[in-house]
């Protein structure tokens, strides 16, 4: 076993989405340990609401682990997984469609830049805008792959693949 991925789906989405589930089951084909936790009922108190209660249940799975996991999230899902390794340790981060903030939540996006980390976003996402990302990899020179996508990045699902294969390769051999 090589080590645990949380994966962390969209409040539009759920534990099985196309996103996450691809990404699952590539980082068990390489012998990885996988979890995707189910924020549903989270999502129902609507984006703001949501934050707060992901996030807890986010560090509670992060603090079971035996060793830092790597956190892979998907626009929600990144947002509360980049908040989540400020407070906890973590191996990595794999963030897709990240919002630099969450309207009616009063902090903005933020995460360790001191733990390997690739940010990916869609040049054509509708929902979160790709200055805001470019902005923030900017400040921090942070690795930044932007895709010829929207927010969903549905198009770009084997693209990802192949740099989350490449990511996780990193992190093994670095072990």
């Amino acid at each position: 076993m090589r080590g645990q991925v949380i994966l962390s789906h969209g409040s539009d989405a759920g534990p099985g989405a196309t996103k996450v589930s691809a990404l699952a089951a590539l980082a068990e084909s390489l012998g990885w340990q996988t979890q995707r936790p189910d924020y549903r009922a989270d999502d129902a108190l609507g984006h703001a609401g949501s934050v707060a209660p992901r996030l807890e249940r986010l560090r509670g799975i992060v603090r079971a682990q035996p060793a830092p996991p790597v956190l892979v999230g998907s626009s929600m899902g990144a947002f509360v997984s980049g908040l989540a390794s400020l407070e906890l340790p973590v191996a990595g981060l794999f963030l897709l469609a990240t919002p630099a903030e969450i309207p009616g939540f009063a902090e903005a996006f933020d995460m360790r830049d001191d733990v390997p980390a690739l940010l990916v976003h869609g040049w054509r996402d509708e929902l979160c805008p790709v200055d805001e990302i470019y902005a923030f990899a900017g400040r921090r020179q942070l690795p930044l792959l932007l895709l010829d996508d929207d927010h969903r990045l549905g198009g770009s699902v084997e693209a990802i693949a192949q740099h989350f294969r490449a990511f996780l390769g990193r992190l093994a051999d670095a072990a």
